[in-house]
């Protein structure tokens, strides 16, 4: 199945390739004070691969926080984040927003909470190459 979405101003595109098929999607309702700031609700599929368009990277900063091991892409053209990278022993790994998805039925998401504070970095990062999207890739279409 494939799952597509964007930023607010279609900076940012992705494109998520869900393997296997699925009736309902995960959406990890993230308790961080960042995510729980901006209602961060985020989702992967370890099996799955990941295609990010990029429009204009002048307009993509990414913002890192506490441990600095993940960058969330943010668009500063409409401040959305649709994508949260983080690299693990030269890997890409990668989540994505639900609140990003385009022409999706919401009622198939399955929302739980997560806490992740006081998560150790090595456990964190274990986590992330168990339960994150681990085949990424990055495309820069424009200047």
């Amino acid at each position: 199945m494939r799952i597509n979405g964007s930023c607010h101003c279609r900076n940012i595109t992705f494109a998520l390739d869900w393997q296997p098929d699925s009736e309902t999607i995960p959406a990890r309702v993230c308790s961080c004070s960042y995510c729980r700031m901006r209602g961060g609700a985020w989702t992967a599929c370890p099996e799955g691969s990941l295609r990010v368009s990029i429009e204009n990277s002048a307009h993509v900063s990414p913002y890192r926080f506490d441990t600095g091991t993940a960058d969330f892409h943010v668009c500063t053209r409409c401040g959305d984040v649709p994508v949260v990278t983080s690299r693990i022993e030269g890997r890409l790994f990668a989540v994505v927003s639900v609140n990003a998805f385009d022409d999706f039925d919401r009622l198939r998401l399955a929302r739980a909470t997560s806490n992740v504070e006081g998560e150790h970095e090595d456990a964190r990062l274990a986590r992330r190459e168990r339960n994150w999207i681990g085949d990424v890739v990055f495309v820069a279409e424009g200047g």
